[in-house]
Parts: C-alpha cells; structure tokens; sequence
C-alpha cells in the first residue's frame, strides 16, 4: 500500500475461496515476515491464532488485535505497519473504501493488505484490487484460506520448490528406528531414481556411516556448528555419497564434546537440505530436548518406530497426542512396528497395540536376526543383502507410501482391548 493513495497494482486473484484450493499439505513455509490482524468477530480472531500453531507459520510473527478499520489506522499513526495486514470488515463496501483512503495514509509503500469481507460483490472485489488491495476474501473463512492467501503473496511461484522431509523417531531406544530410516532412504532412491539426503542427527552415537560402510572426515557437525558458512557448496562438500541418488550428513559419532544445542540450532541445515534434494530423511535420536521437539514439529512427515510391548505403547501414544497437539493441521504420524514375533517373548498383538492409538500400523516388520544381522555387518541395505526376502518387499511399500505412491488400507476396528486402561496409569 502507498502512502499517498491506494492506486498501486496488485496481483489478482479469484474472489473468495477458490475451487481448486491448494492443500495444506502442498504449502511451503511463509518467510520471516510479520502479521497483524484486526478482527471484529470472535470467531475469525480465533481463526486467526490458530495460524500461529501451525508449522508453516513458524517463522512469521503474527498478532490478533480486536478491532476495525479505526483501529488500524490509530495503531499505525504512532508505530510501524508490518509486512501483512489482515482486516476484518463487517460494514459494507462503500463504507469500507472511504476508509482504506485513511488507512493508506499511516501504511508503510510495501505493506500488503488482505480484506475479509462479508459482501460477495464482484463489483467491490474489482475495486478493492484496483486501489492495491492485494486479496479479497468473502467471509467465514478456514485457517487453511488464511495461511493459503499469505502464501500467495510471499512465496515466490516460480522459485524452486522446497524438498519434503520425513522424520523417523524411535519410541524407545533399540527399537530399530535408524535402521528403518536408513532402508527407506536407500529404497526410496533406488526404487524411484530420486535424489535423497540422509541425515544422521543423533551426533554421539549415530550408525548411518557404520550401516552403509562409509567413514566420511565431515558431515553434519560441520553444519550445524558453523551456520554462517552454510551454503549450497559447503553442504555439497558434506555430503558423502551413498548410493547412485543417495548422499548422507553423517554424525560424528565421537565424544570429544557435547552436544547441547538450542532449538534452532538445525533449522539452517534443514533450510539449506531442502534446497537441494526432493527429499530428506532425518534419522532423529531418541530424546526429547527443544531442538527435537522442534524438528519433529516442522517436518512433513514423521514416522514413529516402535517395538509391540507395553513402555513402546505408553510412549508411542505421548508421541502421537504430543504431536497431534504441535502439528494440529497436518495428518497423524506414521507408525510402524518393528521386530515382530521375536522367539519367547510375550508381546501385545498388533490389533491391541494400534487400537488404543487409534492409529493403523504402517508396516509391520517382522524379527530377522540373521537377514538384520548379516546386512549390518556388512554396512548394506536388507535389499541389497537378499531382495527377494520378505522384508525387502515390505520395504519397498514403505518407501511408496512414504512418497505418495500408494496408500495403506484402514482396518475394521474392533473392541477395545483393555489396553486404554494400562495407558492411563501413572
């Protein structure tokens, strides 16, 4: 918006909600940008900081003001206007376009302004966009329409887009969660010819350099703890080569010093990963600190590994709930359970260990010490030390799944098992 007057262009737009609206899930994160609402109905304030929960928004300030119109230009006569207004209006158009001459005389030239609007009224949408009003919005609106319409502004269509992240998390420790990682990273760029970046984050004790024999002199420390020489062609010299499309970021695994990081600590790694590869896999150690909590907010996706006895079903559900409630528009982490059916050891069923979290297994794997065993050793993948094993395969539906491919079928539900009870203990 200008200063002087609102006769600025602005990039048009369909008026209200569009029929092909984008998912959330195919959003890419808004920039650092700043935010202020002034909402006159309740219900679009609540709306509106609801945004601030969600992942793609992590990196925007935003605020809600209860106000109109008045109020925003009373706010911003003493202080500076931020990147993005969003203004609720309740009166009618002719009302509406008096005012925006007051409004545009305490606004900063760059500040962009969204209207949300009750009158669905082609005629005022034309005018609004005219005087530089950059989206016009016919109310109620969803939280998906409000981060979808900032996304519009400040993210750049044309510019490259961002690689998807896939996070894997043991609910325990020794359940196997690196391995599973470091498997469907290798598949997923072996089956589909995809460039992939694994990422090795558990600094003392990490296994992908042992699980694909390699013994890199830099990988993912060097990032981490130099953010200011984190471009593309310092990642490229960390990176060390796995496969034809496979590359890893692998972890020290030494000792010589700890590793106590703030939350955003892996946040220009990440940033710099998704620049360069369609998909990273991010081999997340099992602890709960800021920077993990943090990491398993902002994915896209993230797979809980867990083995079926009782302590990995009690934690497996503080995951799910912890998660659900950070990542409140996106869908419920993967499951998948590991060494399956190991000799003499009692363990719950399948049925009774997804019941509870009302949550289908994505893939169940079954225990193979000798095929687990034998790969390991030799620092290769299951599919490469038998691809006609069963595991193998399942494998191979993991990695289809995980990239969209294909999907798993939702099982009949039956009773409850009794389990729910156990959870709730103390």
């Amino acid at each position: 918006m200008n200063k002087a007057n609102l006769e600025t262009s602005a990039d048009q737009s369909l008026i209200g909600l569009a029929e092909d609206k984008t998912t959330m899930d195919a959003l890419r994160p808004l920039p650092r940008i700043s935010i202020q609402a002034f909402c006159e109905s309740e219900e679009l304030g609540q709306s509106i900081n609801l945004c601030a929960e969600d992942r793609r928004m992590a990196r925007a300030h935003l605020r809600v003001v209860n106000g109109d119109i008045q109020s925003a230009c009373t706010m911003y006569a003493s202080s500076p206007t931020p990147n993005l207004i969003i203004l609720e209006n309740m009166q009618s158009g002719s009302e509406l376009i008096s005012q925006l001459g007051d409004l545009a005389e305490v606004c900063d030239p760059s500040t962009k302004l969204v209207v949300i609007g009750y009158d669905n009224d082609v005629q005022l949408y034309r005018e609004l966009t005219r005087r530089g009003v950059s989206e016009y919005l016919v109310g109620p609106v969803s939280l998906a329409d409000i981060i979808n319409v900032a996304a519009s502004i400040f993210v750049d269509p044309e510019a490259e887009p961002l690689g998807r992240t896939v996070a894997f998390v043991g609910a325990k420790g020794g359940v196997g969660s690196s391995t599973i990682a470091h498997n469907c990273a290798w598949g997923i760029s072996n089956l589909f010819s995809t460039e992939v970046i694994l990422a090795d984050l558990d600094m003392a004790f990490g296994t992908a350099n042992i699980n694909f024999d390699q013994d890199p002199p830099q990988g993912i420390a060097e990032a981490v703890f130099s953010p200011e020489r984190l471009d593309d062609t310092f990642l490229e010299r960390l990176l060390s080569k796995c496969a034809s499309h496979l590359s890893m970021l692998a972890a020290p695994s030494m000792l010589d010093r700890t590793y106590d990081f703030s939350e955003s600590s892996f946040e220009p790694v990440l940033e710099a990963v998704q620049r360069t590869a369609p998909l990273a896999v991010l081999d997340v150690p099992h602890m709960w600190t800021d920077w993990t909590k943090r990491i398993l907010r902002e994915v896209d996706d993230v797979v809980v590994v867990a083995t079926p006895d009782l302590p990995n079903l009690r934690n497996t559900k503080n995951l799910i709930d912890t998660l659900g409630k950070l990542r409140p528009n996106d869908k419920s982490p993967r499951l998948v359970l590991n060494q399956v059916g190991i000799p003499k050891r009692p363990e719950i069923s399948v049925t009774d260990f997804c019941e509870p979290l009302d949550l289908d297994a994505t893939a169940i794997i079954p225990f193979d010490a000798q095929l687990f065993g034998t790969a390991s050793n030799s620092g290769r993948m299951i599919a490469e030390t038998d691809a006609k094993a069963p595991i193998a395969e399942t494998f191979s539906q993991l990695a289809h799944i995980l990239t969209g491919r294909a999907e798993i079928k939702n099982r009949k539900k039956t009773g409850l098992s009794g389990l729910r009870s156990l959870l709730a203990r103390k």
